[in-house]
């Protein structure tokens, strides 16, 4: 099911528990979405934009550009078929307690599958950690958060690739997340099967 809106930022009209917070951004009916931690970490307390207005940001922003997944980089980027989002969308004024992150996880969850993207990119470590406990079966206890940047990874109705923090990007952290996108998009990512000839009528059916 498509979602139909002309709004980039939080086309959904979340409303989450706070007066200052950074919305989801991009295309509703995106293919790929972007998760990172929150604006104090990954930037937009400025802006209102996710990965904007600081380092992390415009790291992160440079290699989407060149996997193909914006069309251009800034404070209001132009996405291809991209959402990007954080765990906790408010600015906070400290460090998030486990509890703030448990206030806001109703809203991810929510937003997270109405995007229903088919690949999700997760950025740093807290980010990652959700994504494999949530929508994977793998424990993240039990590997190298570190060592899953660029890799792709099999989860419950989507592919997962990580993102090391780009803060901490070594030299070719880069290139190998842009690779591996671009090898990515060369293949059915989608993983969609048309059970149309199943049901009453010609449309198609289309589960993953």
């Amino acid at each position: 099911m498509q979602t139909v809106t002309d709004r980039v930022s939080n086309p959904f009209g979340m409303q989450p528990p706070c007066e200052r917070f950074v919305p989801g951004y991009g295309d509703a009916n995106a293919h790929f979405h972007v998760i990172g931690d929150h604006p104090g970490v990954h930037g937009g307390s400025e802006t209102g934009v996710p990965f904007t207005d600081c380092e992390a940001g415009r790291r992160l922003q440079r290699a989407l550009h060149d996997a193909g997944l914006l069309r251009t980089t800034g404070d209001a980027p132009d996405v291809e078929s991209t959402y990007l989002s954080y765990l906790h969308t408010c600015v906070p004024d400290a460090e998030p307690a486990e509890d703030d992150y448990a206030r806001m996880e109703p809203f991810f969850d929510a937003e997270l599958r109405a995007i229903a993207a088919h690949v999700l990119l997760p950025v740093g470590e807290r980010a990652t950690r959700h994504i494999l406990e949530t929508c994977t079966a793998r424990r993240p206890d039990d590997v190298d958060i570190e060592s899953l940047h660029a890799t792709e990874l099999l989860g419950s109705g989507w592919l997962v690739m990580p993102i090391r923090e780009p803060s901490r990007w070594a030299s070719d952290d880069a290139t190998r997340l842009v690779d591996a996108i671009d090898t990515l998009q060369s293949t059915d990512y989608r993983r969609e099967t048309d059970l149309g000839r199943f049901v009453a009528g010609t449309d198609r059916y289309l589960v993953r």
